[in-house]
Parts: structure tokens; C-alpha cells; sequence
């Protein structure tokens, strides 16, 4: 066993006993961080404007801090980064994660001194946790590489602003970093395909034995490797690769085409992190659920989605939560979020300890007809009829078909194979009866003659990737939507479609 990984051991056993602390004491410490963040919180602007010091309890919380999103924070935010000071949180923000996705323009998501260890700190437990849990340590003996975005940081009126693994990469310590790879050069380069390129030039001739990064980038990683080295699989390149780190999007979908690029098994360690925050991660090996982090500077609330959907935002605490239900997740952090609508929605597995999966995002649904299907439910279907037909996708996206030229309306799913089924009719009409068991909505749709069975689409190669390019959105931090409850994406897909040779 080499000096980093005996060492890491026994700082792993160390941190390990506050783990076991998460799981005994989860609604304690959520007490502790609430009663925390309002004394930080009471003499700021938000906190002026809201009354946090006239708060008591809990109902006093919930009756005046209404559930916000960005668009609602963001006179808040803008004053911050005019230069104000003490407007969400005491002080300024220590960096700006800035990211797409809002009506408004880009977001500039608060870092502070506090909240920054919520980040750093949770990645680290997930990997000492791993060692524990599992008592394997020969990943850290070899090399690392995280795909991410770029480590250069543009200044917001003084303070430091770009993306959220750019600046964690700032954060990584002297241990890791001189085992890190891509270089800094590379890591900087904006252009996605350039960078990718470079980073195979950078790490096919080297024995990598972690990899970390969102599903479908790591995908294109493995194959460009492949194509580049003449190898088979992975595991022939890099015969170290021990764990594979993933997580922000369901690893399910993409599991049998990992399987046959990396060629042997490597373990996996998912996590739940976001800009507003890193909330999860998984403990146990196997597992059927995610650790929740209590005691990280985030309180957490939850929303039955249902409720939620028919405009009823009443929400409960950690305590309140019981397994088996869709909720959206609330939260109140030490980075100057006020219950803060995070779009991500779970499901609890387990109260004791308090563990979660990740159902989707809030935004992304089908309900074009009341049907109202979530990306769990799709992801979940695909990959069973995968596992049933022998087929395996590189990437898809669900749309409703509502004119549809021949005949009812139905659900229109756009897939990109990388092994095709035997028989894409045996896989249709497997995917529509996994539909039928997972939602009742659209099973009683389709009973009752308002939707017909849904249709798939063969995708070219490549198309995915292309459609992401073209929204300025190709890069290992950005996913494909798997749901869209309109035909924006369809209509781009489709084009492509009707453009592609038939052959």
C-alpha cells in the first residue's frame, strides 16, 4: 500500500464516524443548521425585507419565507453584483457559479466563504466513505482525470466568476492535483471537440484509475480513447481504471454501453451535486438510494410534486417526508439561498438513515395529454427494454406528437443507438408496456383511445451531439433533456431526420 493511500485510510476512518453521525442524528443537525442560518441571515437585506429576526419556530419560517427561484432572487443578486454588501448573506460572495438555463439570461449562483466547504468537503466524504465502505484504496495510486469545464475565472465587479468545476478546480488539494488530469492548458480550452481531443492526446498513453464525469461526455471520451489507441475496451487501455464517479443526471440509461466500452467491472460512486449546493451521495456499495448531507449549511424542505403541479406549494421538513413519494426539493442555504425552489425531484428510499434518488427536474415532463410523466419513469423504461432486447443507446429525448398526419396523438421518442435491437418492433412495443407499468396516466390514456402506443425514431450518429452544439451546449456539464413537454427539440431532431440518407 503506497503513502497516499494509508493515508487516506485512516483520515477516511476519521471522517467516517461523522457519516455514521448524518444517519443517526440527520433531523437534530437540520434543526441546528436552520436555527444557524437565520442568525447569520437576520441583519442582511433579504433578511430585513422578510423579517427573519421576528421568526420563532418553524410556521413563522414557512409563513415568511415564500418559495423563490432564481427570477425572484435576482434584485437581490443584481444588487450584489453592482457591489452591495450584506444583501443575501453577510459580506460578498467569494466566487460566482455562472450557468445558462433561466428566462432572464445566464445566473449567477453566490458562492461563499461558508458554503464553499458544502462543496469541497462533500466530494471528499464521498470518496473517503468509498474507502471505508469498501476498504479499496488502489485508485489513488494511480492518475485522475474529472471532465470538466474550464478553471479560468472572468471577474463579476471584483469577484471571481465562472463555472462551478472550473472554480472547484481551484479548490483541489496539492495530493490530487499532481495526479490530475487533463493539464491546466487543456482544462482551459473552450471548445468542447478541441478539448476533448486534447485530452485523449493527454491521457492515452497514461494508466488512469479514477475518472469522474457526467454520463454521456465520459461516453465520448471512452470512444474517442478507443478509436484513437486501436484498443477494444478500457479496461485493455487503462487495466488500473477502478471507479468511476458520476452524477446530476440517472447513470441507468447509459449503464450497458459503459459495460461493454470499459470492458470489465469498475466500481460506481454517485453523487447529487448542483451549483446551489452538493446534497447527496451514495454510502453504501451496492446501494438503493443516496445519503442525504444534514449538516452542511443547506435546510432542506420538500413539496409533494403533485401539490405542487396543481399550484399548491405548501412544504415539510426533513421530518416530514415519507418514502415512495415524488417531491420537489426546497432549500435555505449558507450561500444566501431563501427557500429556494432547486427544479430537482426526489424520491425518498429510506428514513432511516434519510436516503434519496433522483427522479428528474421539475421542468423536464411530458404532459402534453395529463399524463404527466417524469424522467424517471422514461429513463427506468428504456433501460429495461434495453436489458430485454439487447440493444443499447448512446443518448434520447421524449415529445409529445399532438398532430399527428397518421393517426391519434402519442408520445414521440427520439433515440440514438449504439448496439440497435434485433427487432426495433419487439423493443416499441416493450418500451410502451414498461410505460404502461410505471405511469397509470398513460396507460389509461392509451386504454381509452386518446393517445395510440408510442412511436420511436432512429437517430443518426451524432445527433445529439450536433443538437447540443447547436444550442451552444456541448461540453461535460451540460445534459440532454430527456423530457420536453413541446416540440422545440423534437422539430431540431426531426430536421435532422428528414435530412439523414435513408439507407
Amino acid at each position: 500500500m503506497g503513502l497516499t493511500s494509508l493515508l487516506a485510510k485512516r483520515y477516511a476512518g476519521f471522517r467516517h464516524r461523522r457519516i455514521d453521525a448524518w444517519r443517526r442524528n440527520a433531523v437534530e443537525m437540520q434543526d441546528k443548521i436552520f436555527w444557524q442560518l437565520l442568525e447569520k441571515g437576520k441583519n442582511t437585506r433579504f433578511g430585513r425585507d422578510h423579517s427573519i429576526r421576528s421568526i420563532a419556530d418553524y410556521e413563522g419560517f414557512r409563513s415568511k419565507i415564500p418559495v423563490s427561484d432564481y427570477e425572484s432572487l435576482m434584485p437581490y443578486i443584481d444588487r450584489m453584483r453592482q457591489g452591495e454588501r450584506d444583501v443575501l448573506w453577510p459580506g460578498r460572495p467569494k466566487y460566482y457559479v455562472k450557468t445558462s438555463g433561466t428566462t432572464s439570461g445566464p445566473k449567477y449562483v453566490p458562492l461563499t466563504s461558508d458554503s464553499i466547504p458544502n462543496h469541497i468537503d462533500s466530494a471528499r466524504n464521498a470518496l473517503l466513505n468509498y474507502i471505508v465502505s469498501t476498504g479499496k484504496t488502489g485508485f489513488l495510486e494511480g492518475n485522475y482525470i474529472f471532465l470538466s469545464g474550464s478553471p479560468e475565472l472572468d471577474d463579476e465587479n471584483g469577484v471571481p466568476t465562472g463555472r462551478l468545476s472550473g472554480i472547484v478546480n481551484h479548490h483541489v488539494p496539492f495530493y490530487i492535483r499532481k495526479k490530475q488530469l487533463p493539464s491546466w492548458k487543456v482544462n482551459c480550452l473552450e471548445d468542447w471537440e478541441v478539448k476533448l481531443d486534447g485530452i485523449v492526446d493527454e491521457t492515452v498513453s497514461r494508466n488512469m484509475s479514477l475518472i469522474s464525469g457526467i454520463p454521456p461526455w465520459v461516453e465520448m471520451y471512452f470512444e474517442r480513447l478507443l478509436a484513437r489507441s486501436g484498443k477494444s475496451t478500457i479496461m485493455e487501455l487503462f487495466p488500473d481504471f477502478g471507479l468511476y464517479i458520476h452524477g446530476g443526471m440517472n447513470f441507468q440509461p447509459y449503464e450497458q454501453k459503459f459495460k461493454r466500452l470499459i470492458g470489465g467491472d469498475v466500481d460506481l460512486l454517485e453523487t447529487f451535486p448542483a451549483s446551489e449546493g452538493f446534497f447527496a451521495f451514495q454510502d453504501e456499495f451496492p446501494s438503493k438510494g443516496l445519503l442525504l448531507i444534514p449538516d452542511s449549511g443547506i435546510f432542506y424542505e420538500f413539496i409533494p410534486l403533485e401539490a405542487f403541479n396543481n399550484g399548491k406549494f405548501g412544504r415539510i421538513p426533513l421530518e416530514g417526508i415519507e418514502t415512495g413519494i415524488n417531491y420537489l426539493m426546497v432549500i435555505t442555504t449558507n450561500a444566501g439561498f431563501w427557500g429556494y425552489n432547486t427544479g430537482d425531484t426526489v424520491s425518498f428510499t429510506s428514513r432511516d438513515p434519510y436516503r434519496l434518488v433522483v427522479t428528474g427536474r421539475v421542468t423536464q415532463f411530458t404532459s402534453a395529454f395529463g399524463e404527466h410523466v417524469i424522467a424517471a419513469e422514461v429513463e427506468s423504461a428504456i433501460d429495461e427494454a434495453c436489458r430485454i432486447t439487447g440493444a443499447a443507446i448512446t443518448e434520447f429525448t421524449v415529445a409529445p406528437l399532438v398532430d399527428n398526419p397518421d393517426g391519434l396523438p402519442c408520445h414521440e421518442w427520439f433515440i440514438e443507438f449504439s448496439k440497435n435491437p434485433a427487432s426495433l418492433e419487439k423493443f416499441r412495443t416493450e418500451l410502451d408496456r414498461l410505460m404502461r407499468e410505471k405511469n397509470v396516466n398513460y396507460r389509461d390514456l392509451v386504454n381509452w383511445k386518446v393517445l395510440q402506443p408510442l412511436i420511436v425514431r432512429i437517430m443518426p450518429e451524432n445527433s445529439f451531439a450536433k443538437y447540443m452544439k447547436s444550442i451552444g451546449k456541448l461540453g461535460s456539464q451540460n445534459k440532454v433533456p430527456h423530457l420536453k413537454n413541446d416540440r422545440s427539440m423534437a422539430g431540431v431532431l426531426n430536421g435532422y431526420l428528414q435530412s439523414h440518407p435513408k439507407k
